[in-house]
């Protein structure tokens, strides 16, 4: 049977080795490295280039959005599978448009778990993945696909130049607009996609540049800041 790694990161340590200590039980599986916090947890996956990383949507230093930017921007293989207490409908709509293989609840049944990870191991998208007493919503999963149609044109002009990593400023000279211009349109944007940051808006433009008409750009290097 192939051999599975994994890199599992969550900010709890009774999460974290609890979690550990069962994938490592399991035939097909080695966990690789343990992280709780983000800045680690995107370390181990590239310097390890696990076959999946399991973490926690809320982790300190970067959130779980800004790691699946990062392996997106960086063309990294990993597969992430975000493993959470709760999870609101929009972070879920989010994570799947920003390429996430899987959503699974912290409460859900062991065997389920073993089975949902062996499912994205094989290449398989598990998104949205309710939990035991929810049915997938075909409605999330149109918005999922559809999540950057609210934006103007310009707005999406605005998300792919910052999906190729230029500063307020570059994008400004490049669109021939002033830079407090850009901060009001990231702002809308941010507003009506509901994120809080230009790597997670980086993160959705490179995985919709087919879906939303977006011009491919350039792999990020850097995520800048204005």
């Amino acid at each position: 049977m192939r051999c599975t790694s994994v890199v599992i990161a969550d900010r709890h340590p009774v999460v974290l080795e609890g979690l550990t200590s069962f994938l490592g039980a399991q035939s097909g599986f080695k966990v690789v490295a343990c992280c709780s916090d983000g800045p680690s947890c995107i370390g181990a996956i590239r310097s390890l280039v696990p076959d999946i990383a399991i973490l926690d949507i809320s982790m300190p230093g970067l959130t779980g959005l800004e790691i699946l930017a990062v392996t997106n921007s960086e063309s990294l293989s990993t597969r992430l599978v975000f493993f959470t207490a709760s999870v609101e409908d929009r972070e879920l709509v989010i994570s799947a448009a920003a390429g996430a293989y899987g959503v699974i609840l912290k409460d859900v049944a062991l065997e389920i778990l073993v089975q949902a990870l062996r499912q994205v191991a094989d290449g398989q998208r598990l998104l949205p993945l309710p939990s035991t007493d929810q049915a997938v919503s075909r409605e999330n999963i149109a918005i999922a696909e559809n999540v950057l149609t609210v934006l103007t044109d310009r707005e999406r002009q605005i998300m792919a130049l910052v999906s190729e990593g230029l500063s307020n400023k570059e994008i400004g000279r490049r669109l021939n607009i002033a830079d407090g211009t850009i901060k009001v349109h990231l702002h809308h944007i941010f507003q009506k996609l509901e994120i809080s940051n230009r790597t997670v808006l980086a993160a959705l433009a490179i995985s919709q540049n087919d879906s939303a008409g977006i011009p491919p750009g350039n792999q990020v290097p850097r995520i800048r800041s204005g």
